[in-house]
């Protein structure tokens, strides 16, 4: 007998459940990245933002899917075992708090990225004010790329989206000047003093 479901998925536990396979941050990036994705209009940048949340879900074993019960959309965060071409198998699914659901509607979730925005470009132009305008095109360009790809303050990041911005988005997407480029690791580190945190473990050359 086949008993694949397609449709009905297992209620799992609360977000909050310090149980939970998967830590705290990465459960609110997979969050974010899904919000980004359904405010995305671009059909590329949608694309990015699953493809990001899948690629960060899979690193422990977990995957997503958005289910949408008449217009009540919820994010569903489930062990990758329990698919089978792409369809939960119930007879896989042995404990279904091992699921995590996180509601996706609600009033206000633009205002929270707009202020995440906001608050970012805040910082940028604090630092542009105070250290110029080399270090301040840094930080808005820093800025840009902590909005856009994961609606994070920019103090949040980890050292990894740091070297990632550094290495990759830095140079294919903000078209630096030669000054910026040979001062953005002095750029970072003065965008982290502003906000009075350190640089989480990003070595700077």
């Amino acid at each position: 007998m086949d008993d694949r479901n397609a449709t009905d998925e297992p209620t799992g536990g609360d977000v909050d459940e310090d149980d939970s396979e998967l830590p705290a941050d990465v459960v609110d990036d997979a969050e974010r990245l899904t919000r980004l994705e359904r405010h995305a209009t671009d059909e590329n940048e949608r694309a990015a933002y699953a493809e990001r949340r899948e690629t960060l879900l899979a690193g422990h074993g977990f995957t997503a899917r958005v289910r949408d019960d008449a217009g009540d959309a919820t994010l569903v965060l489930h062990p990758e075992e329990w698919l089978e071409d792409g369809v939960i198998r119930t007879d896989r699914v042995a404990d279904v708090s091992r699921a995590i659901e996180i509601p996706l509607e609600g009033a206000g979730d633009p205002d929270d990225w707009n202020a995440v925005d906001e608050h970012n470009r805040e910082l940028a132009g604090e630092v542009r004010a105070a250290h110029g305008d080399v270090h301040g095109d840094n930080a808005a360009a820093l800025a840009d790329f902590m909005g856009n790809h994961y609606a994070k303050p920019i103090e949040t990041a980890t050292a990894g989206e740091l070297e990632e911005f550094r290495s990759d988005y830095f140079v294919r997407n903000a078209w630096p000047a030669e000054k910026q480029r040979e001062v953005i690791d002095d750029s970072i580190r003065l965008v982290f003093e502003t906000a009075g945190e350190p640089v989480p473990g990003f070595q700077v050359q």
